[in-house]
């Protein structure tokens, strides 16, 4: 499945949706792309034309993105794609450092041979993924990933909690071709975080998925502030 809402584990692969459940997938992934990009106006009519529904799920659709915080709604005046910025983007990664230490250092003392399976599949396929330019297929694996290690915490009041946080920074996932150095660097980082929860280290998990976001949003940070550099020459 190419399209859908959801990102995490057991989000639907093979299941039946709705129509709104449809629509949102389609619009979020539209989002993720960046072919809406951050301010645009999400006008009922248009997007209805171009999902080939009608207006009612695709306003459905429309409040599941509100909730996740990705869209604007404001009543009489209509919807919007949440605009990007800089202390949105470090809003973010201080509230997902939060919630993934927290999620990471249960899943490190709580960690067995299954889950390990199934991140080691995740992390393959977001290799194979990553090298086959295939944005789609990457954010999913890369989400199945990190999830696994979360949800082997056991809470799942703290994976629902992570979920919204991390939707909003797959924003800031620019979808530019990796270089072969980055995708190795990433697998490194990711390597550490599994190799620290096999341990059974929640010391070592914490410190790798830490160094993991700081790397990731200095990457970020440095280009959105070259972007913005260029746009005011």
């Amino acid at each position: 499945m190419t399209s859908r809402l959801e990102l995490l584990p057991g989000g639907g692969r093979g299941a039946r949706r709705t129509l709104a459940e449809t629509a949102a997938a389609e619009l979020h992934q539209l989002i993720l792309s960046g072919e809406l990009p951050s301010g645009t106006p999400l006008r009922l009519v248009e997007l209805a034309n171009r999902l080939e529904m009608s207006q009612m799920p695709v306003r459905e659709g429309l409040r599941r993105l509100e909730a996740l915080g990705l869209i604007d709604i404001i009543p009489h005046r209509g919807a919007w794609v949440r605009e990007l910025s800089l202390e949105d983007l470090h809003d973010t990664h201080e509230t997902r450092l939060a919630l993934e230490s927290l999620a990471v250092r249960a899943a490190a003392e709580h960690f067995e041979a299954e889950d390990e399976q199934k991140a080691v599949v995740a992390l393959e396929e977001h290799l194979r993924m990553c090298r086959a330019d295939d944005s789609i297929g990457a954010r999913q694996a890369h989400a199945d990933f990190h999830f696994a290690l979360y949800r082997a915490g056991g809470s799942q009041w703290l994976a629902r909690a992570i979920e919204p946080v991390w939707q909003n920074s797959e924003r800031y996932r620019f979808g530019s071709r990796q270089t072969p150095f980055q995708i190795e660097q990433n697998r490194r980082e990711h390597q550490a975080i599994l190799d620290a929860c096999v341990a059974k280290d929640p010391d070592a998990a914490e410190q790798a998925l830490r160094d993991h976001l700081a790397g990731a949003v200095q990457r970020i940070t440095e280009t959105m502030t070259s972007k913005q550099k260029e746009t005011s020459s």
